[in-house]
């Protein structure tokens, strides 16, 4: 079994600022970890592996520097790493990454399965896994919390829809994400740590996708979500007032008040 785990390298997120004349996180003001919840899909992905056999493809689209991401992917079980990384693919919305990430798994080729991790936090959108799926044309889970059966052609997944539950059956190739209750990431060993820092990850830029993808769909160019303004709302403080007098004094006052500040006809 083949399958596909997508990871995001994303900054420190109590550390980062934000940069309000851009609309955008400043990326350099914190150091950068693998996103939590792609922790918990690669570990979904090893498990099955361990059980079943195959192999596990670690995928992320970002700078240069999110080799340290697949290389912790690999540390902690993956078997092979892609790392996209080009200036064209820099900007790019929930969309536009969607639309690259399912390109280059078009260029793979065969999977029976992909897994992402719930959401990232730095976008908290929970929109690309789903929007890979659509672009793969192949059925999709949210919220997974846990992986019931699985076999060569169909996977079995609880997953959580606000209050409630539901078992659903999806046909493979399928995608899921998963939260983070369905298991606790392993750490990676010293040995594997060294094993990975010396291991090959494949880059690829916008024209290893020529073939298989339209440029203009990329990144920035690609991206129809448009930041256009970016602000901090003002809280104002509670303001109280002591109002005295009897019953009846009291409530005219009180509805006085409420008609000042129109609140009463």
């Amino acid at each position: 079994m083949h399958i596909i785990v997508l990871v995001k390298q994303v900054p420190e997120i109590e550390k980062v600022r934000f940069d309000y004349k851009k609309g955008r996180l400043d990326r350099s003001s914190a150091g950068a970890v693998t996103n939590p919840f792609d922790l918990n899909a690669l570990e979904a992905a090893v498990q099955i592996k361990e059980a079943f056999g195959g192999s596990v493809t670690a995928i992320s689209m970002g700078p240069m520097q999110a080799e340290k991401t697949l290389r912790d992917a690999l540390a902690r079980g993956a078997d092979k790493a892609i790392l996209l990384s080009d200036e064209k693919f820099a900007g790019a919305d929930t969309l536009a990454t969607a639309y690259t990430l399912a390109a280059a798994i078009r260029k793979i080729g065969t999977f029976d399965l992909i897994i992402c991790g719930e959401k990232t936090v730095d976008g908290d959108t929970a929109q690309v896994g789903p929007e890979v799926a659509e672009f793969l044309g192949i059925p999709h889970a949210a919220y997974v919390e846990e992986i019931q059966q699985i076999s060569s052609d169909s996977i079995v997944v609880k997953a959580k829809m606000e209050r409630h539950y539901y078992i659903i059956k999806l046909n493979l190739p399928a995608l899921i994400t998963v939260t983070k209750d369905i298991n606790n990431p392993r750490l990676p060993t010293l040995r594997n740590k060294l094993k990975a820092m010396r291991a090959p990850i494949t880059v690829w830029k916008h024209n290893d996708l020529a073939e298989i993808s339209d440029p203009k769909y990329f990144g920035f160019s690609g991206s129809p979500t448009r930041v256009i303004k970016v602000y901090t709302p003002t809280t104002g403080k509670r303001k109280g007032q002591v109002i005295t007098g009897t019953p009846e004094e009291i409530a005219q006052k009180i509805v006085q008040i409420l008609r000042e500040n129109k609140i009463l006809g």
